[in-house]
């Protein structure tokens, strides 16, 4: 029996056809309920050589939903301000949250769809990180006890101009089911380049450079940021001190610069001053007059 070894040149061929076989047929997934946003969806996959997008009509809330473990990296942009009944939701979502709301049930669904070391980053309005209802708690607890919350990046109002004004963050974490936060990393995203009211103009100002740099180097480069620079480090127990709060202001030092006021003595002369000047010149008006 004759064993053929590739040479590693072979290797790195096979490597990359693999790699590139896996892009075009069987790394991206979608779901929408909107057939046009399926339709333009995979136009656009097909368009950037995806050949075999697998995009499909589906609720992804409900029972139909079956994904449970099944992906390594998810990326999204849910829908807001949603409400469902609980009799469309899949039972297994309720478990983790128990609401109505749409912005908590797809974080729940991301945590059940990834696999354990499986990462997330999604888009939230700012009721998650701050929302005081039960399911808001739960969700946010699960995130950062039971799963490992690497960064929370605050957008500002406008972002999403022309289309919502609704103020945003980006949620990043791994599912581990055995907890793992540390330090969360919190980041107050100024500006994204461009101008932040209808017309969306490209403007000189933009953090997202900064905020790739600084994520990628959180571990050491921001343990010595100070709670009033953009970006900082929030010890786990500290936000379970706070009932998960996720806002970055909840963490933010703000430094008041001490005013000296005029003494109050001052004050008074300066207005006794001008009582006197006042009634001197009414003196004067009178005596003008009576001529």
């Amino acid at each position: 029996m004759v064993f053929l070894i590739p040479n590693s040149r072979y290797k790195k061929e096979l490597a990359k056809k693999s790699v590139k076989e896996h892009f075009r047929n069987t790394m991206l997934h979608g779901f929408d309920t909107d057939a046009t946003m399926l339709r333009i969806g995979a136009m656009n996959l097909m368009l950037h050589d995806v050949d075999n997008p697998q995009v499909a009509w589906q609720d992804s809330l409900s029972a139909d939903n079956t994904d449970t473990e099944r992906y390594s990296l998810i990326l999204a942009n849910p829908p807001f301000a949603g409400s469902l009944d609980n009799d469309a939701v899949a039972k297994s979502l309720l478990t983790i949250a128990k609401t109505k709301k749409t912005e908590l049930l797809f974080l729940a669904l991301f945590i059940r769809s990834l696999r354990v070391g499986g990462r997330c980053a999604s888009i939230v309005p700012d009721g998650v990180l701050t929302g005081s209802s039960k399911a808001h708690k739960d969700l946010r607890k699960e995130l950062v006890e039971n799963q490992y919350l690497e960064a929370v990046i605050s957008m500002p109002a406008g972002v999403f101009l022309p289309y919502s004004n609704v103020s945003t963050a980006i949620l990043i974490f791994t599912k581990t089911n055995a907890g793992g936060t540390d330090r969360v990393w919190f980041y107050d995203m100024k500006a994204d380049g461009f101008s932040l009211d209808q017309k969306r103009n490209e403007i000189a100002d933009n953090d997202i450079p900064d905020i790739i740099a600084r994520f990628h180097d959180r571990k050491a480069g921001e343990s010595e940021r100070k709670r009033t620079d953009k970006s900082f480090l929030v010890p786990q127990s500290e936000i379970i001190e706070h009932g998960y709060d996720l806002a970055f202001n909840t963490y933010k030092e703000t430094i008041r610069e001490k005013v000296e006021f005029e003494p109050t003595e001052s004050i008074m002369n300066r207005l006794h001053t001008t009582e006197e000047t006042f009634l001197r010149g009414m003196v004067e008006l009178q005596k003008m007059l009576a001529q």
